[in-house]
């Protein structure tokens, strides 16, 4: 099956589970606080539980460029299956947990686990698959993140019937089970990885990749777009359920499925249009990838906005649906507009980098709407994102000229 012309897809499918999983074990949290508020009082202080959200966003930022340089450097199948055995196993621990400290600490390991995922698998499918299908492999990808936030929506749901120790333990053991079957069906690509390491000439050194990215104009100018629409992009993660449960007056095991299923289809949707309408446009124009994106980017300006004053569940559903297609577009397109600047060799770390920034602004947006949802102000909070997405995307538009599809280093 490895040397077959379909093992590229293969890889998709293998690595769209361990995405699903990814987001379903980190989003549980969000919706099922109402269930845990009963054995850990101190969840029902909106800032708490930002603190609670934020300290896995601020350990996954501070890990991503480290785990972008160690799947340059190393073998992804085993950095992948062991993070994902460790973030299981931490979620399997979750209920356990009898105090906000125990909870916190879990949170904080998790975001050191679940970092190691994402530049290697993204890195991984980047490398499987070229020019003609590359943004739609990784958007197809992209949409395991965005049904794993669906589900993990269902956390308070499941909770509320049974418990939210036992949802804990389920989900967990689910991760456990299915890095064991990663270890016979997944491969790394051993091509790519002899042209990464380099190992005849010595040439790579620890901090090489880091020292090339933040000489490079373009990756600058990637790098503060994605940081920009990362803020929105977060707070509708880790905060969406709260908004819906407060405007539309409705109990947190209602909006919690309700907001994660409405952002993650239209999500879905998003990044399959923005990866076909991206792969194809590319073939015509160098610049189709940026396009794409910024038509991605433009969607979540009046989105923001209704998202935000929007009181009725007409307004902010659609509302939603049109953010999730445009963050889609543009989620989509992020890994492979970093091809077209990025030697291969490097851009696991790239995305690493791209992740720290954007999480780290997700952690702070994520402690900032904590006290604006203990003041009545969430909605003005997503209202105002969208004037610096516009700022965004001018910049994205402005300045982003690439000149290959596929950047190979000389």
């Amino acid at each position: 099956m490895k040397n077959s012309k379909y093992y590229p897809w293969v890889i998709v499918a293998l690595l769209w589970i361990v995405a699903l999983l990814n987001y379903m074990d980190r989003q549980m949290l969000a919706t099922m606080r109402p269930s845990m508020e009963a054995d850990i009082p101190e969840l029902v202080s909106g800032e708490n539980f930002g603190r609670l959200m934020a300290i896995f966003l601020w350990i996954y930022a501070l890990m991503s460029p480290i785990s972008g340089i160690i799947a340059d450097k190393l073998n992804r199948k085993w950095l992948i299956i062991g993070s994902l055995f460790v973030w299981s196993a931490v979620t399997y621990a979750m209920g356990y947990a009898t105090t906000y400290n125990q909870v916190y600490w879990l949170r904080a390991l998790m975001g050191v686990s679940e970092a190691l995922y994402i530049p290697a698998g993204l890195s991984l499918i980047a490398d499987y698959h070229q020019q003609k299908t590359r943004s739609l492999a990784i958007g197809i990808h992209m949409t395991g993140l965005y049904v794993g936030s669906a589900l993990g929506g269902f956390g308070a749901t499941i909770a509320a019937k049974y418990s939210w120790h036992s949802t804990f333990h389920h989900f967990g053991i689910i991760g456990i089970v299915y890095s064991f079957i990663l270890v016979f069906l997944l491969s790394e690509k051993k091509v790519s990885e002899v042209i990464k390491t380099n190992k005849k000439n010595g040439e790579q050194t620890l901090f090489k990749g880091l020292a090339l990215l933040f000489t490079n104009i373009s990756f600058w100018v990637i790098l503060f777009y994605f940081a920009i629409i990362s803020l929105p992009g977060w707070a509708t993660k880790n905060w969406l359920p709260t908004l819906f449960s407060d405007n539309l007056g409705i109990s947190m095991d209602q909006a919690g499925p309700l907001a994660t299923i409405t952002i993650s289809f239209s999500s879905l949707l998003g990044v399959i249009f923005g990866g076909i309408l991206s792969d194809k446009w590319v073939q015509k124009n160098i610049k189709g990838r940026v396009y794409t994106s910024a038509i991605g980017l433009s969607l979540t300006i009046p989105a923001l906005m209704l998202i935000g004053f929007g009181d009725s569940l007409f307004h902010v559903v659609g509302a939603v649906l049109c953010f999730g297609i445009g963050y889609g577009m543009f989620d989509a397109n992020n890994m492979p507009i970093i091809c077209q600047f990025v030697s291969s060799k490097y851009r696991a770390t790239a995305y690493g980098v791209l992740n720290m920034t954007g999480v780290g602004c997700g952690a702070l947006v994520t402690s900032l709407l904590g006290k604006s949802a203990d003041t009545g102000t969430l909605g003005l909070g997503f209202a105002l994102m969208a004037g610096v997405v516009l700022v965004a995307l001018i910049v994205q538009i402005s300045f982003l000229r690439p000149k290959v599809n596929d950047f190979v280093e000389a």
